[in-house]
């Protein structure tokens, strides 16, 4: 009898346990449901900013390009203004020109190149005798500057008798001074004698002559005749 009631007691235990486990396993689910919960929530939430900062991708690409295209646009105008100050403007062209891409040309042997330098150089040869000859006619022709007239740019001149004339185009001339004197009040002559340069040989000996100062001719010549006033009788 005791075994029977053993049996039963324990009967009585197992389903009075058994649903005091079943809540703690709802609690356990009824725990984890609502932290899962919260995650689905916060993935909404991340990729939102995701997708919101994918409409600014294609800005700053766009900005990139126009940077790139800008900077392209100043290599091709070339340098800025500051950067040619005080340069002339040969400086200037070389310098913008070695700035321009080149286009790749064939090699050529040295033979080549020397024709393609002779046939250029012709052409420019061609295109500035062409410019000269359009110059040329049309400006009109001048009438040049007139002949300036022959005067004396102060000279001296002087009028004497000619005393020897046996030199080839050189005479000699006797001038006579005759000037009152400062103290005593009386005429005094003076004579000396100057070698001319007669380029003619038109003067003889007794002439009157006229001549004037010029530029050294020789180791005693400085005067040139002008005119012969008198011929001697």
């Amino acid at each position: 009898m005791a075994d029977e009631e053993k049996n039963e007691k324990q009967e009585e235990q197992a389903p009075e346990e058994t649903p005091a486990e079943e809540p703690e396993a709802e609690e356990t689910q009824a725990e984890e449901t609502p932290a899962e919960e919260p995650q689905a929530e916060e993935t909404p939430a991340e990729e939102a900013p995701e997708a919101e900062s994918a409409p600014e991708e294609p800005a700053a690409e766009e900005e990139a390009e126009a940077e790139a295209d800008e900077a392209e646009a100043e290599a091709e105008a070339g340098a800025g203004p500051d950067e040619f100050e005080g340069l002339d403007w040969k400086t200037r062209r070389r310098v913008e020109r070695s700035r321009r891409p080149a286009e790749p040309r064939p090699q050529q042997s040295p033979e080549e190149r020397a024709a393609a330098r002779g046939d250029s150089r012709k052409k420019a040869a061609v295109g500035r005798s062409a410019y000269r000859a359009k110059r040329r006619t049309k400006s009109e022709a001048g009438t040049g500057t007139p002949p300036a007239e022959r005067r004396s740019a102060g000279r001296k001149t002087r009028q004497g008798r000619v005393v020897s004339s046996k030199p080839d185009k050189t005479i000699t001339v006797a001038i006579e001074i005759a000037r009152r004197h400062p103290q005593y009040e009386k005429i005094v002559r003076r004579s000396r004698t100057l070698h001319a340069h007669d380029a003619r040989n038109e003067a003889g000996e007794g002439d009157l002559v006229r001549i004037i100062e010029t530029r050294p001719l020789s180791r005693t010549k400085r005067w040139r005749l002008v005119e012969i006033l008198e011929k001697a009788k």
